[in-house]
């Protein structure tokens, strides 16, 4: 890496900056192994502001390794609710449950253990075994891509796992023993509040503004470099909210593919008009009460886009319970749940909530201010 020779530079001014300016963290307070663990995988794509409360409820529900392993996946799933991305939530308990069979419920310190567990990729390796630990492993996310970039003016695709790499190799020749956890936290907590992403850094808050690249050349702009992410594909969809008798109809979702064995809303393959929803309904022998448009609303996905509409059906007493089961497909039975149910028991997805009655809607799935994955 050119330039790299300002890093051993940049040790004493950013401790003394972190020390001083640090965010009170509930994961910082009592760095655990699996707080640190539960912190990280929560925080990839996902603001910190939004995992706070979460991060305290999950800890409550599931305070160890052993109640992860052995949780429900309903409770897990509720509890994941509203941060998206539930796969993470997946690994972290199959990740658990190897930990407590093979491990005995202590979550490793090695970097390469750590690397053969479900969900966890170098950045969270290196994160749990220096915050946690205090091994002298970097720990390289998008905030510390971004901030190493516009310091030295590397110019390489942070994308690509070799940029990464380079990157931790420099990062690992400059840590003095013992201090990779404070020096990681500090790289992550400058990227996230100061050296921000879109053009938009605090420069005359950055203990390094004086070290920095690419402030002294104006190319702030320029880094960190990306290449272009391919075109998310757009599906059309209509959600219908059926309501009767105060109960509103879920379908589980399958076990495999997107936002998988979640509860969502029934719903059709394209923009249907009132007058095909009335039509649907009439071939399937259900009886409308009333049949309303819902607002539009449009959920972005890593790889696709759907583009909804929704209307809210309201079902006429004598409708036969018996048939609508069978109208979306083999194995995909409707349930009917209270409003309480839904609240306590059912985990839907932010992609439906839009469609949901106001007292029913939890918070939408948080915004990252993370860069790229593990």
């Amino acid at each position: 890496m050119e330039h790299a020779d300002i890093l051993p530079h940049i040790i004493l001014p950013l401790t003394e900056w972190y020390h001083a300016h640090a965010r009170r963290l509930p994961w910082r307070a009592h760095p655990t192994p699996y707080r640190v663990w539960l912190s990280e995988i929560m925080l990839q794509q996902t603001r910190v502001a939004a995992v706070m409360p979460y991060f305290d409820r999950f800890l409550a529900a599931l305070p160890t390794v052993k109640s992860l392993a052995e949780a429900d996946e309903e409770l897990l799933m509720k509890l994941w609710q509203g941060l998206g991305y539930y796969n993470r939530a997946r690994n972290l308990q199959r990740a658990a449950r190897i930990v407590q069979e093979k491990y005995h419920g202590h979550i490793p310190g090695d970097f390469d253990t750590l690397l053969t567990l479900p969900g966890i990729g170098r950045y969270t390796a290196g994160a749990i075994s220096s915050i946690a630990y205090g091994a002298s492993h970097p720990a390289v996310d998008g905030n510390v891509l971004r901030v190493i970039t516009r310091l030295t003016l590397y110019g390489e695709d942070i994308l690509k796992d070799r940029t990464k790499r380079s990157v931790e190799n420099e990062l690992r020749g400059i840590y003095p023993a013992g201090s990779a956890s404070v020096l990681n936290q500090a790289l992550m907590e400058l990227g996230a509040t100061v050296c921000l992403p879109n053009g938009a850094p605090l420069c005359g808050e950055c203990p390094l503004h004086g070290l920095c690249l690419a402030r002294r050349e104006q190319r702030i702009h320029e880094f960190p470099q990306k290449s272009k992410t391919k075109k998310r594909r757009v599906e059309e969809l209509t959600v219908l909210l059926l309501e009767e008798d105060g109960k509103i109809a879920l379908r589980k979702r399958g076990a495999k593919g997107l936002l998988a064995g979640l509860w969502e809303l029934p719903h059709l393959a394209g923009h249907r008009t009132r007058k095909e929803i009335l039509s649907f309904l009439r071939e399937h022998r259900l009886t409308p009460a009333s049949v309303r448009p819902l607002p539009d609303a449009v959920h972005i996905f890593s790889h696709v886009e759907w583009r909804m509409k929704g209307w809210h059906v309201c079902l006429a007493p004598a409708w036969s319970v018996a048939e609508p089961a069978s109208l979306w497909g083999e194995n995909a039975e409707l349930v009917w749940a209270a409003s309480k149910e839904i609240q306590e028991d059912y985990s839907i997805p932010a992609a439906f909530q839009y469609f949901l009655p106001h007292d029913l809607k939890q918070q939408k799935q948080p915004k990252s201010d993370e860069g790229p994955d593990d």
